[in-house]
């Protein structure tokens, strides 16, 4: 059976974590997985997964539909996606805003796509797809960016508003994607948090970043998920909690851990201070000071 999502934190589900969650059966809120790693028939995998779903509530967030590609979706894939998601009977079922196909090659990158009237008219179409087939409304998740396109027509908040207009979808914001755009092409990640349409957002992420140079020596963010959320993401997070407050109160926060995964404890204690916030931020009359 579906639950429903607890206004809580949760974390990305780990192999290397199965044995100590089974074992001492953490407070943690939830947990999210990549549908992709499950797509086996069985195997330990699902074994695991199957246990720990008994005792928590999950978040299917898929990497490999490439709903922002101009090709059509692999149908193949979307049917194993389905499959994981009646498995599994997660409360939240989420994509990227993103493409990662192309003539039957895949990428290791989620790669983005110009903000013009066609993609828009593809994109939509393959949302549409994906809601059909699985029978339930998806997220979409804004990306992390490191170009920008000339032939971009609509600026990324009035893009991912359209999408959600007309295909009914909910938004997932990543606020560390805020953050490493924003850096990338010289805008205010405040301002982009005061726009971003709060009320139709279901889940938040937060992650760390690496950071580097690009080719004429300008600072460079690369959305790595391998290291701990930094200071200015976390108080951007509590700016969308703030905003939250208006209409929906706290909102389920994932931290991803995708590369370079710290033991249980660190991964942990990343989602406690998640939590945390969010009851200082819905805490009337109580000090924000998030640093």
């Amino acid at each position: 059976m579906m639950d429903s999502m607890p206004k809580r934190a949760g974390v990305g589900l780990k192999a290397q974590h199965y044995q100590v969650i089974l074992e001492e059966q953490p407070d943690i809120g939830w947990f999210e997985i990549h549908p992709e790693n499950y797509m086996g028939d069985g195997g330990p995998p699902h074994a695991y997964l199957t246990r720990i779903r008994e005792r928590y509530p999950l978040s299917v967030h898929g990497v490999g539909l490439s709903i922002g590609g101009s090709e059509p979706l692999d149908t193949r894939h979307l049917d194993r996606l389905k499959a994981v998601v009646e498995r599994y009977q997660p409360a939240l079922v989420s994509e990227h805003l993103a493409w990662s196909t192309h003539q039957g090659q895949c990428f290791n990158d989620l790669l983005a796509a110009p903000y013009t009237e066609e993609t828009l008219a593809v994109v939509c179409d393959h949302i549409h797809q994906v809601q059909n087939v699985l029978g339930r409304r998806i997220l979409l998740e804004n990306p992390a960016t490191y170009v920008t396109f000339a032939d971009s027509t609509y600026d990324e908040i009035d893009f991912i508003q359209a999408i959600a207009w007309r295909t009914g979808c909910g938004l997932l914001l990543d606020v560390n994607n805020v953050y490493v755009s924003c850096i990338n092409h010289n805008r205010s990640s405040e301002d982009y948090i005061d726009r971003f349409p709060i009320h139709l957002v279901e889940e938040i992420h937060l992650a760390g970043h690496a950071e580097d140079k690009d080719d004429h020596g300008d600072r460079l963010l690369i959305d790595a998920h391998d290291r701990p959320v930094i200071d200015a993401v976390w108080t951007l997070y509590a700016r969308a909690l703030e905003r939250a407050l208006e209409c929906c109160g706290p909102v389920p926060t994932l931290i991803e851990w995708d590369n370079d995964i710290p033991d249980w404890l660190t991964l942990w204690s990343e989602a406690k201070r998640a939590e945390a916030l969010m009851r200082l931020v819905h805490a009337p009359g109580e000090s924000r000071h998030v640093a």
